[in-house]
């Protein structure tokens, strides 16, 4: 049996109950999302997208689906934080994949604000969700086929025309069970025209010794003249496999900031797809990956140029060490009627031992005349020239090595706008090369041994 065939499987078997559990907007999708994961398979290792990442190892594991919707007997804003020093945030959890609150999430938010269970939405507002839901994400792409197979929950987040949250909407995903797990998480996020808000999501296991997997989609609508940043931080463990896909569209005279931080994993694929369509947008991609031990990072990441007159900046780092292995394969398109595009596309990356592999690909696609774009990668070590002179200043070699290291990553990390977040995720990145067993000390002790 291949590793699709358990899922689709308990799709035949069990769809009744999961359709009993979950919305018509959700239920609706799922005869699609199994045809296409049967008709066209898994990619394999001879696919260019996927050569560095194995679906049919990840997904073949026997986990757990909780189609039944069982619930969980914890109270989640009791047994785990996750805090950022001198920032205001309203708080939200994902348990595996079922959305929770905490006490007091929504005292700070104002009013044309909504975060809730995508479930519970879907039923206060069905013709929202069904406008939006699967509408950006490409079921032909298997983490999206999947995940709309198996989704039952996650978590929507729509900002009226106008609004501008102040507070950071943090939403926390938490994998925590006995027996190997498996969640299909869905995110929505739509910003209507000219609202502003900052989404920071973070991915915690907190069972040290069971196997999950993580299989996401994101869909995000920047309507006309909003502003979102949206920041993602992984700090999960050896065990934990996370397959992600992220779908952007981008109005006119939008500005999204996407930031991608991976600290501590297992395996881990990152996929972005974003496109443009309408004039003078912008967009921001950043991303970091912290790559020891047999550790497994692979970022794709497509952007699509329709139209004139917007503007990528792209910049992702690793750093890979021990026999950890790290990819990164981007593409900027530009269609033929994309005149005045400016785009840029860097991929930077340490490798600090003869067993790490580092891959990276990246690539330009123009069909217009009238554009500045550019790409580059670079792979190399650490500068002796400067390990040796800093240790001829009494810096010993092991203190230098971590200081070269965290000024390799100074430029992504800057780039948060967040400075209570900017200046939490310097300590972190410092305790990370440092070899610390835990980067978040806001974190109970069962969350902490990586």
């Amino acid at each position: 049996m291949g590793a699709l065939d358990q899922y689709i499987a308990l799709w035949q078997e069990h769809g009744a109950l999961m359709d009993s559990k979950a919305p018509e907007a959700l239920n609706r999708l799922r005869p699609a999302a199994a045809s296409s994961l049967i008709e066209s398979g898994l990619p394999t290792l001879k696919d260019e997208d996927y050569r560095h990442t194995d679906l049919e190892r990840i997904l073949s594991p026997d986990y757990g689906v909780n189609v039944g919707r069982v619930r969980i007997e914890v109270n989640p804003s009791e047994t785990f934080r996750c805090d950022v020093p001198m920032l205001t945030t309203s708080l939200f959890l994902i348990v595996n994949d079922a959305f929770a609150e905490t006490s007091g999430c929504r005292r700070v938010l104002p009013e044309g604000v909504d975060v809730m269970s995508l479930a519970a939405y879907a039923r206060i507002n069905p013709d929202f969700v069904a406008d939006h839901y699967g509408k950006l994400a490409d079921m032909s792409n298997p983490v999206v086929a999947l995940n709309t197979l198996l989704c039952q929950d996650g978590v929507v987040i729509r900002v009226r025309k106008g609004v501008k949250v102040e507070p950071t909407i943090q939403v926390v995903n938490i994998f925590n069970n006995a027996a190997p797990l498996l969640a299909a998480r869905r995110v929505l996020i739509v910003m209507e025209e000219e609202s502003e808000a900052k989404v920071l999501f973070c991915d915690h296991t907190q069972t040290q010794d069971v196997d999950f997997c993580s299989v996401q989609t994101v869909e995000i609508y920047a309507g006309e003249r909003s502003r979102l940043d949206f920041y993602d931080l992984e700090e999960s463990t050896r065990r934990t496999s996370r397959l992600s896909s992220l779908w952007l569209r981008q109005d006119a005279g939008s500005e999204v900031l996407l930031d991608s931080m991976t600290l501590y994993n297992g395996t881990t694929r990152n996929e972005f797809f974003t496109r443009f369509s309408g004039r003078h947008a912008r967009l921001r991609m950043l991303g970091m990956g912290i790559e020891d031990d047999r550790r497994r990072l692979d970022t794709y990441s497509r952007i699509a140029h329709d139209v004139p007159d917007c503007t990528t900046d792209e910049l992702f780092k690793y750093t890979v060490d021990d026999e950890a292995m790290g990819s990164f394969a981007g593409l900027i398109y530009v269609a033929e009627g994309a005149s005045k595009t400016e785009a840029y596309q860097s991929n930077r990356n340490l490798v600090g031992s003869d067993s790490a592999r580092m891959h990276s690909k990246p690539q330009l696609e123009i069909y217009n005349d009238d554009v500045k774009c550019s790409h580059g990668t670079a792979i190399g070590q650490l500068d002796e020239k400067q390990l040796f002179y800093m240790m001829t200043r009494g810096i010993s070699e092991d203190q230098a090595r971590l200081m070269l290291k965290q000024a390799f990553m100074s430029d992504v990390i800057d780039g948060i706008s967040l400075p209570p977040l900017r200046d939490r995720l310097k300590l972190m990145v410092e305790r990370r090369f440092a070899g610390e067993k835990t980067a978040c000390a806001s974190c109970p002790v069962s969350c902490n041994d990586k």
